[in-house]
Parts: structure tokens; C-alpha cells; sequence
């Protein structure tokens, strides 16, 4: 069974015990989350399709880790100007593992 999950304003497609990445959510970590925002469920038995959301429907996981990505480098360059900046940022996240998804 798996199901499409709208989470800090993304869309996940997660089975159970998968692990994803998400935008920063101020949990610690071991801590139970449970996602209500189910779009899609889809299984053997057939697909539910949501208008925005299915009925009834949610997703539980645990939080595994807290942390920073790899660095994104931002440059912008101008041609013949002498224009030349390079930012870069490392996004927050954290990573959780779907206990179970209902629906």
C-alpha cells in the first residue's frame, strides 16, 4: 500500500518502512508524527483518489534524524560587466520512516 502525502506544502509518495527526507519540522527525534493531508492511497484492493483528500485517511512515521543537506552553490554572472557573485546555502531537513499508512 502506499499513498501521496502533502507534507510542509511538498508531495511524498512513501510506502511503509521507507525513509524520506522533509523540510525541517521541530520534532526530536524518536518523536511520532501522523500526517492527515492524504491526496492518493493506492493499494491492492484498488486507488482512492482524494477531492482534495481522502476521507479518513493517514500516514504515521517517526522521526529518525535532524540535519543539514550538502551545500548548493548559487552563482549569477553577468557577461562582459565584470559581474560575478556566488552564494550557497545548506537546506534543513529531517528524515522520517513511515510506520504505517491507512486508509
Amino acid at each position: 500500500m502506499y499513498a501521496i502525502v502533502e507534507i510542509a506544502g511538498k508531495q511524498f509518495r512513501v510506502e511503509k518502512d521507507m525513509s524520506i527526507k522533509v523540510p525541517l519540522m521541530k520534532k526530536n527525534v524518536g518523536d511520532k508524527v501522523e500526517f492527515d493531508r492524504v491526496l492518493l492511497v493506492g493499494g491492492d484492493k484498488g486507488t482512492k483518489i482524494g477531492r482534495p483528500l481522502v476521507e479518513g485517511a493517514k500516514v504515521k512515521a517517526k522521526v529518525i534524524e535532524n540535519g543539514r543537506d550538502k551545500k548548493i552553490l548559487v552563482f549569477k554572472k553577468k557577461r562582459r560587466k565584470g559581474y560575478r557573485v556566488l552564494n550557497g546555502h545548506r537546506q534543513h531537513f529531517t528524515k522520517i520512516q513511515i510506520e504505517k499508512v491507512s486508509g
